[in-house]
């Protein structure tokens, strides 16, 4: 029997490598082949030396590869950092939700368009149960908790900040530009539903837009342009 062509090995003629596969973990992943959500299985294998598919002598190891069970392409380890559709999708709502009470936390809620400006944003990203209660005892709880180490604007302010960076910088890489821009004006639109920025939610849209990997200038440009009646 010829070597078999393919991931599994190469065709020398009579002659040819093989590599016999072990299984060594096994998931969910997007695969870049199908272009969706797959089984994988994470492979390593050793490669041998095969006349007339006998194998003979040992030629080093290959691998390790993630390989799809749909498919059954072969892919770099890479692969498993593009997060699943589902995991995506669960990234992207909780960074609106997110930007919408960093948004809230510093321009205040007392106005009733703000906040259900805030809950209509965060409703269309996916968390349909939300009230404008859920959002103001969030903010509550959030600056009763800090603010017993630091006073409670300042201490808010900052928890946020600091979950802003985790849930908008892993999401950022996997948006196109448009997508990173859309998740900036959804929290401009909840600062502006009462009147012009504060200071307060300029700083929080900065700081959204550093995160989501806006150079300064687009992040002003697009606060400008929110501005706008279209």
């Amino acid at each position: 029997m010829l070597p078999t062509l393919g991931p599994r090995g190469r065709k020398l003629g009579i002659c040819g490598i093989r590599i016999a596969w072990s299984t060594v973990g096994d998931g969910e992943f997007f695969c870049p082949g199908c272009g969706g959500d797959r089984n994988y299985r994470r492979r390593t294998g050793r490669r041998r030396f095969t006349v007339v598919g006998i194998p003979l002598l040992s030629r080093g190891e290959a691998g390790p590869v993630v390989e799809c069970a749909v498919c059954t392409g072969h892919f770099g380890l890479d692969a498993l950092d593009h997060p699943t559709t589902r995991r995506f999708s669960g990234m992207l709502r909780d960074a609106v939700h997110t930007v919408a009470l960093a948004v809230l936390a510093a321009g205040g809620t007392s106005s009733r368009t703000v906040r259900e400006t805030a809950v209509a944003t965060v409703r269309g990203a996916g968390f349909e149960d939300c009230t404008e209660d859920q959002l103001t005892a969030l903010i509550e709880a959030l600056a009763a908790d800090t603010g017993r180490f630091l006073p409670a604007a300042d201490a808010c302010g900052a928890a946020l900040a600091i979950e802003l960076h985790e849930a908008l910088e892993p999401l950022a890489p996997h948006l196109a530009p448009a997508g990173r821009e859309s998740i900036l004006l959804q929290g401009a639109r909840i600062a502006l539903a009462d009147g012009p920025y504060s200071p307060a939610e300029r700083e929080v849209l900065a700081t959204v837009g550093g995160a989501l990997q806006l150079c300064a200038d687009d992040t002003a440009r697009l606060l400008a342009a929110a501005r706008t009646p279209s």
